[in-house]
């Protein structure tokens, strides 16, 4: 899975996924934002005659957000440009991928971010070649690139050559050294603080959080503390139910789906069958069923109902077989019920941050000009 977004109010919530979560979180929450994996532009221009499969979704998962990466800026001129026929919501540039593969033999990602001069040309291309919104994710840091002030730097000079207005932040820096991109999301320690520095340094730009938040309740802590925007991935992926199923009410105001799960998979069954095989072997029932693998998560029957996916997925041919055979699993009591009331969370998690806010960042202009 990749992005969710849960923003401010006016925005919405942010989340990275691949196309069948998306379907499923669309069931879930018809406002939340959601993000497409990264997608590199020489992908995208290299598959221009097959985009369809890299590029298209439902309408119904609008908003939703195209996510690309890459260094090299005609490649993303094009890219760009081939991605409007599909009528993304907003596009973001990569900059905040650890893996060795993106950072390391890719030389983009994360490593953009010592950088900060060509990223913001790429933004100014990217910008120059769509006209919606342009956005960048990035860290707090790289490795032993990570004060404050760092970071600072590369805000401003991105902001100051491109039209980029809006930055998410994941609030840890990369480590470069071999670890995992898993480990890049739990050994570097969190620094909310830095993300609050930011809101009170750059007053004109917009920024998203991203990292450690765990359930809505959180996501409105951190709204409540300053947050522009909240980016929510693994939490919204480990426990869909529990996290989307209250951010319409919650954080948006408006009426929730009012679904329950079974009704939700009745129509997941509907979209699952009709895309099964559709690129060949691609996707099989394992592929489609994998985002609802957590839909079940602390509940009774959940492990029993995993056992029994298990062995379906070896010889069942459509989501209907699956369904009709795993989910006697679940009791009717589960598969019935609305949502559950609101997670608090951390109550604590951002209650002391202006206490902990690094000191003010002090604009040097002769960095952006000789950088």
């Amino acid at each position: 899975m990749k992005p969710l977004k849960f923003p401010h109010r006016s925005h919405g919530d942010r989340l990275p996924s691949y196309n069948h979560y998306r379907t499923l979180a669309r069931l879930i929450s018809k406002h939340a934002w959601l993000y497409t994996e990264m997608i590199t532009a020489e992908t995208i221009v290299h598959q221009k005659d097959n985009l369809d499969r890299f590029l298209a979704y439902s309408p119904e998962q609008h908003p939703i957000v195209l996510q690309i990466g890459g260094s090299n800026l005609e490649s993303l001129a094009k890219a760009t440009e081939l991605a409007n026929e599909y009528h993304y919501d907003e596009i973001n540039f990569n900059c905040g991928c650890p893996s060795s593969k993106v950072a390391g033999h890719g030389c983009f990602g994360v490593r953009l971010m010592l950088d900060p001069m060509f990223v913001g040309e790429a933004m100014s291309v990217i910008a120059a070649n769509t006209d919606v919104p342009v956005t960048v994710k990035c860290r707090i840091g790289v490795d032993d690139h990570d004060s404050y002030n760092e970071l600072c730097d590369f805000i401003y000079k991105v902001s100051s050559l491109s039209p980029t207005r809006h930055f998410i932040i994941h609030s840890r820096k990369a480590l470069l050294n071999g670890i995992s991109p898993a480990e890049n999301r739990s050994i570097p320690p969190l620094k909310y603080e830095y993300f609050y520095g930011l809101l009170r340094d750059f007053p004109d730009l917009r920024f998203t959080i991203n990292g450690g938040i765990t359930c809505i309740g959180e996501v409105n802590a951190a709204i409540r503390a300053g947050a522009h925007g909240v980016m929510v991935g693994r939490a919204a992926y480990n426990n869909p139910w529990q996290t989307l199923g209250h951010v319409d009410s919650t954080i948006y105001g408006k009426p929730s789906s009012s679904l329950t799960r079974r009704q939700i998979l009745g129509k997941y069954q509907v979209y699952g069958d009709s895309v099964l095989g559709k690129y060949g072997q691609k996707p099989n029932v394992r592929d489609v069923v994998k985002p609802l693998l957590h839909l079940f998560y602390s509940e009774p029957g959940n492990g029993l109902w995993k056992r029994k996916a298990d062995t379906a997925f070896r010889h069942c041919t459509t989501i209907k077989s699956f369904f009709e055979e795993t989910l006697r699993a679940i009791p009717d009591s589960v598969l019935d019920s609305p949502v559950g009331e609101t997670p608090v969370g951390r109550d604590e998690l951002f209650a002391d941050i202006n206490s902990l806010l690094p000191p003010p960042y002090e604009v040097r202009e002769q960095e952006l000009l000789y950088a």
